[in-house]
């Protein structure tokens, strides 16, 4: 099947992904262009995960106030090179990630950083609320998980839903832009300001 240039085109301007591969991914398909930029997705998965090895030493701290001046956000954002530093498709990340962090108050970056004894209280507010239930004990454990997971959607920055595209979490937006611009790239920490 041939593939027309402007499907190659369609398909760059969704995905932001670099010719050849746009065209291998559609000739891939058939030239489905949604099929072609699933594949393209998972591949840049793929690659973000080849480079998160690699040091990170530039970057740029960004800042997001809000129209009424009573809301912000700062955060640090690191990257391999000065050059992807200065890129626009690199600040903009930095925009949207500090819109983030001023829309949804995440107390931690990764579940990494959520102390011990506060993951085990929230799982004793979970058991406690199904103590009631006459459930078997592996079926509670998973609902207490499935709770964990939601909490952990909702206080910790990498696992929150990105507020321009619900369907993708903060992580799968750094890893899209990683792949995207060919850098290892991370939030080192993030601050929120709000005058109530």
């Amino acid at each position: 099947m041939s593939i027309s240039a402007q499907q190659v085109a369609e398909l760059r301007a969704q995905t932001g992904a670099g010719m050849m591969d746009a065209k291998a991914a559609l000739e891939e398909t058939g030239g489905d262009v949604e099929k072609a930029a699933e594949i393209l997705r998972k591949k840049g998965i793929a690659k973000a995960a080849k480079k998160a090895d690699r040091e990170t030493h530039e970057g740029r701290v960004y800042a997001y106030i809000h129209s009424n001046g009573k809301l912000g956000a700062l955060v640090e954002v690191l990257c391999e090179t000065d050059f992807v530093a200065r890129n626009q498709a690199f600040i903009d990340l930095c925009s949207d990630l500090a819109m983030q962090v001023s829309a949804s108050d995440p107390l931690y970056l990764s579940r990494a950083d959520v102390p011990a004894e506060i993951v085990e209280k929230e799982k004793e507010i979970a058991r406690a609320e199904m103590a009631a239930q006459m459930k078997p004990a592996d079926v509670i454990e998973k609902i207490i998980e499935g709770k964990l997971s939601k909490w952990y959607s909702e206080v910790v920055l990498l696992e929150q839903p990105f507020i321009k595209d619900e369907d993708k979490t903060v992580e799968e937006l750094l890893k899209e832009r990683i792949a995207t611009l060919g850098e290892n790239m991370q939030i080192r920490r993030f601050s929120r300001f709000h005058i109530a």
